[in-house]
């Protein structure tokens, strides 16, 4: 079954992004609505990129010429069938074939598509007038969304300095120069944080989902705080990439939902956010526990609360209770500069 949203639309080019068949001739001019399609989705943070027949060279300098080459990530111009092409930009950039679009005139491509990858939304180019309407596209704009293309491309530079990096791994991560800050949530955080909860499925512990309107309720109510993690580095900045949400007694704070962005995956930001939590737990004289519901996908975030001191104390269906051991020494990461609330 596919997900619930669309992460990533992939086009053809000929008679679908622009009229005609460019090999055909030069001078090929866009479909009427397609730029300003484009755009929007663009803006509502939905990666793009290409799938087209065509010679390589010709299709991207004829994308320039249009002036859209920019808004398509890892274009894929070869004379392989498209589910191989949809496949590899799926790899390339690190999602889910299920969270993808493709549209295409061809009958015949959209066809083999389907039977290769049954879980890859198809879509007729001439069924694009309502598009932007369609559930699994609609989504609020914001700004980590307005900037998850450029996002992507910083991710690639990373890649790229980390395979040509030379040394220990820690001193890769202290050449990052990264900084994290955490942070109550503010009103102005809540469109990010709901995103985040609605696509964030592997480093996810409970996997809960939260509407703006919700989390709004929860940041009014003083038994209950709302945090974001933003992280940065040499390269740029990640954006919204934690959320967690704490219930708090006067004995007992209790993590409900813990979850971050595949994006930071192996920075101990994670770990770092928990010793946060454990010292302010501390302070305050409280048990530190926190709920995990196993998936298929999530366990790395079993692993991180394990690292970072968590025991399982009980099992309240459908979840796990894990407890912070006491009279653990909290350090963080001296490649992470921090900014933490008080």
């Amino acid at each position: 079954m596919p997900s619930d949203l669309v992460k990533c639309v992939v086009w053809d080019l000929d008679d679908t992004v622009w009229e005609g068949i460019l090999s055909e001739g030069p001078g090929v001019k866009l479909r009427p609505g397609v730029r300003e399609l484009i755009e929007t989705l663009d803006q509502r943070g939905v990666l793009q990129s290409i799938a087209s027949k065509n010679d390589e060279k010709a299709a991207l300098d004829e994308l320039e010429r249009l002036g859209i080459r920019h808004y398509f990530l890892v274009p894929h111009v070869s004379w392989q069938p498209k589910s191989a092409l949809i496949e590899s930009i799926a790899q390339r950039l690190d999602i889910g074939l299920d969270t993808m679009m493709f549209v295409d005139d061809s009958a015949f491509e959209r066809a083999e598509v389907e039977f290769v990858h049954p879980q890859v939304r198809c879509v007729d180019s001439a069924d694009t007038a309502d598009l932007l309407d369609r559930p699994e596209l609609t989504r609020p704009v914001t700004e980590d969304g307005r900037a998850r293309r450029t996002l992507y491309l910083q991710a690639a530079e990373r890649n790229a300095y980390e395979k040509s990096f030379a040394g220990p791994q820690v001193e890769f991560l202290r050449s990052l120069e990264m900084r994290l800050e955490v942070a109550v949530a503010t009103p102005e955080d809540l469109e990010r944080a709901a995103e985040l909860t609605e696509r964030t499925h592997q480093l996810n512990t409970t996997g809960l989902t939260f509407s703006k309107t919700e989390l709004r309720e929860l940041m009014d109510r003083p038994d209950q705080t709302l945090l974001v993690a933003r992280l940065g580095d040499r390269f740029g900045a990640y954006g919204t990439i934690g959320l967690t949400l704490v219930g708090k007694t006067a004995e007992e704070w209790r993590i409900r939902l813990f979850l971050m962005s595949c994006r930071v995956m192996g920075r101990n930001v994670g770990g770092a956010i928990l010793r946060y939590l454990a010292q302010s737990a501390e302070a305050a004289q409280v048990r530190l526990t926190a709920d995990f519901k196993p998936t298929d996908v999530n366990k790395a975030m079993y692993t991180v609360y394990r690292l970072a001191g968590f025991k399982k104390t009980a099992v309240e269906e459908p979840v796990r209770v894990l407890e912070m051991a006491p009279g653990l020494p909290h350090t963080y990461p001296d490649y992470l500069a921090l900014s933490l609330p008080r």
